[in-house]
């Protein structure tokens, strides 16, 4: 599979749907047991989450030129013996199934797969053009 967003995302960002500046976007780890799947809409959809794979809120959101970028985030104490095969992102209501999903990426990140050990991981996104995500075109 290549990066992409998810279609319902894109249908809301079409019609004023969602606003990423004042909600809470985060980063989800999922093993291989989930499949992409471009209909999925929300976090309830989702299999594969890993034991304390969300991180916190992403910060200093910036929105320059149709790029969407924010800080690198970290997600504290992520159980062991985990293998992570892809991030996606996601615009979170507090509940899964009301929380939509944005984009998934799981090529083209370094260090994706990757192990767990217990320890904090680091998702640093890209510094180049693309940043999180360019619509720039």
């Amino acid at each position: 599979m290549a990066n992409a967003f998810f279609s319902p995302f894109k249908e809301q960002m079409l019609q004023a749907g969602v606003n990423l500046s004042s909600g809470n976007v985060k980063a989800i780890l999922v093993t291989s047991a989930y499949t992409f799947s471009a209909s999925d809409t929300f976090i309830s959809d989702l299999t594969g989450i890993l034991t304390d794979g969300r991180s916190p809120n992403l910060g200093s959101k910036t929105f320059t030129g149709g790029v969407f970028d924010a800080a690198n985030t970290t997600l504290p104490t992520v159980t062991g013996s985990q293998t992570a095969a892809a991030i996606i992102v996601s615009l979170d209501t507090g509940t899964d199934s009301t929380s939509r999903l944005i984009c998934y990426f799981d090529t083209n990140v370094t260090g994706l797969p990757f192990s767990t050990n217990g320890g904090d991981i680091t998702i640093t996104w890209d510094d180049g053009a693309n940043k999180i995500f360019n619509f720039s075109g």
